[in-house]
């Protein structure tokens, strides 16, 4: 296995990217137990590196960033040290200009949803969606718990807690934010132009998109717990207000960490897509989900 082989020296090319692969892979099903606990109601986990953010209980963060149109590649370059099979290879995309939230839906946004109504309106949803709703009584948010009167709790873990009402909303499949966003009268951003709104800066003309995106939103420095609630590190989310050092070029906040989010883009192979070592990774999901970003 990785860890036998590990003391002998330097790693041939082949031998590091398993290595990585391999501890990426083992985070993804350590967030993957984590939800699972969640789902069961068991006990919450307790993490090593707990460390709950100093602006944790900062609020909610209003307004909407405009994001200009341009040019700019989405996806790896082939000189890139590490990455997924999905992420190959960077070609060339256009977007024109659009406006997005600033931070991400909040539990008291997505409230205002469920108290007008929106659960029990077919125009907002779908047709997959509304059937979705129909065939499992949806009403709210599958964690959510309503009490008499005007007040509701969340279930967290094995704990049911007051609603953090500027914590982004969590828990909800494609449907219900797409039918969110149609309440709203407002839309799901697309993947790339989800990646221009955190990763992209206007270029020297001062109008249009560069082409090149950052690493990461805040730029090149690897995270630390000042940019984005990573790792666990809250295990679960903060308000959506906190960690101000992470925003994007645009001041968009928390688009890496806290919490994963939709996009209007159905999961496809991009152009010259191949299968690494592990042919299964992404191939048998292409055409049958939604891309998630930033968690």
């Amino acid at each position: 296995d990785c860890l036998s082989m590990l003391p002998r020296g330097l790693a041939s090319e082949e031998e590091s990217y398993i290595y990585q692969f391999c501890t990426f892979h083992e985070d993804m099903h350590t967030e993957a137990y984590t939800w699972s606990r969640q789902t069961l109601s068991y006990p919450q986990p307790d993490f090593a590196n707990m460390q709950i953010a100093d602006d944790a209980m900062a609020g909610a963060f209003p307004g909407d960033a405009d994001i200009p149109g341009g040019s700019f590649l989405l996806g790896t370059s082939a000189d890139e040290v590490f990455l997924f099979d999905n992420e190959k290879w960077a070609h060339e995309i256009n977007i024109d200009a659009f406006s997005i939230a600033k931070a991400p839906v909040t539990n008291a946004d997505f409230m205002d949803f469920v108290k007008s109504g929106g659960y029990q309106q077919a125009e907002f949803w779908s047709e997959e969606g509304w059937l979705w709703r129909q065939q499992n009584a949806a009403e709210h948010p599958v964690y959510w718990i309503k009490h008499d009167g005007p007040t509701w709790q969340l279930q967290q873990f094995n704990e049911t807690v007051d609603m953090p009402l500027n914590q982004p909303i969590i828990h909800v499949n494609w449907y219900e934010a797409n039918a969110y966003c149609r309440w709203a009268s407002r839309r799901l951003p697309s993947e790339a132009e989800w990646d221009a709104a955190a990763l992209g800066e206007t270029a020297k003309d001062g109008k249009t998109l560069a082409r090149s995106l950052r690493s990461y939103p805040w730029g090149e420095q690897s995270p630390k717990p000042e940019h984005a609630n990573l790792d666990g590190r809250a295990l679960g989310c903060i308000d959506v207000a906190a960690l101000a050092t992470g925003d994007s070029a645009f001041a968009c906040r928390q688009m890496l960490g806290n919490v994963w989010e939709w996009t209007a883009t159905t999961f496809a192979p991009f152009p010259g897509f191949s299968t690494d070592a592990y042919k299964e990774y992404s191939e048998p999901l292409f055409y049958h989900t939604k891309v998630l970003k930033g968690g």
